[in-house]
């Protein structure tokens, strides 16, 4: 039941899928299973760069950081979902709902850095090989990690700081499965213009500054390899940013089709699938079946493990 317009609302209901008996048991085990697969993919990812010393470079040590903040996202938004897939009244309070959204806003804003940072990383390894080591020392590596979750951090806390500045007293049903921040905007009696102000002074510098990090990396890195004589030599190269050019096309095309202007309507819940639920799945399946030094690294960590035991 909505709320009465002259009551202020400290609970959301989040409508999400179906109430169709069998189709609530088929999503319920469906997400379950992304969501156990994501975790054990993306921890363990992080798990084997942690123990495996020729991981320690730059590339893998932003790949740890993008799977850390894979699970993140997944574990932001996926538990609250499967229990409402079963819960009667499917609420959510304000500040959970706060909660969500800042990890949720957390881990994109870092995403969309760490995937810069290996695009930039790519662009040193592939057309200033002799200078990487100087490029891309592991200090610099640490100190644009910990600038990117600075970065994210203060991000999502103004946002959800915007978002504590507004006032609930219409209908408390968001129709969606997790608390976005659009949503929230049409829930509100209060002027959102300048928490929607903030969106573009805010994110859409972060959003810019990244994608043409992106774009600028790709387009040096194919005019070397259209450059290089050997096929050898543009065979290795594209294999060494392929599954990186693959996670952040898709990346990238689901956010520019998700981030829409401020429009009317819900958004597209199935995009919002792909986009939070998806993509942190698919990750470490991109960058660990073609890689040889992950492959290598795990049958390593595989073979020691069996020896101690």
């Amino acid at each position: 039941m909505a709320k009465e317009n002259n009551s202020l609302t400290t609970e959301f209901i989040l409508i999400g899928f179906t109430d169709h008996p069998v189709l609530k048991i088929l999503l319920f085990l469906v997400f379950f299973a992304i969501y156990l697969i994501t975790m054990v993919g993306n921890l363990g990812l992080v798990a084997l760069i942690s123990m495996e010393h020729r991981l320690h470079t730059p590339m893998y040590i932003f790949l740890g950081n993008l799977a850390l903040m894979d699970s993140c996202c997944s574990c932001a938004i996926i538990p609250k979902m499967l229990e409402n897939f079963f819960s009667e009244g499917k609420m959510i309070s304000l500040y959970e709902c706060m909660a969500q959204f800042y990890f949720l806003c957390l881990a994109e804003t870092a995403d969309c850095f760490l995937l810069a940072a290996m695009a930039y990383d790519r662009y040193v390894a592939i057309c200033s090989p002799l200078q990487y080591h100087t490029m891309m020392s592991k200090k610099l590596c640490i100190q644009m990690t910990i600038g990117t979750f600075i970065v994210s951090n203060l991000h999502s806390m103004i946002h959800v700081g915007l978002l504590l500045r507004l006032t609930f007293c219409r209908s408390n049903q968001i129709d969606h499965f997790f608390c976005d921040i659009l949503p929230l905007y049409r829930l509100s009696c209060t002027d959102p213009y300048i928490n929607e102000l903030m969106i573009y002074i805010f994110s859409m510098p972060i959003q810019i500054f990244t994608i043409a990090t992106v774009l600028f990396s790709y387009i040096c890195i194919l005019f070397t390899i259209f450059k290089m004589t050997s096929k050898e030599g543009r065979g290795k190269a594209f294999s060494t940013c392929a599954s990186h050019f693959l996670s952040v096309s898709i990346f990238y095309i689901c956010l520019l089709m998700y981030i829409r202007p401020f429009e009317e309507g819900d958004k597209d819940i199935p995009v919002a699938i792909f986009y939070t639920i998806v993509i942190p799945l698919l990750n470490p399946f991109i960058y660990s079946l073609r890689n040889k030094e992950v492959i290598s690294g795990l049958k390593k960590c595989m073979k020691n493990y069996n020896i101690v035991k």
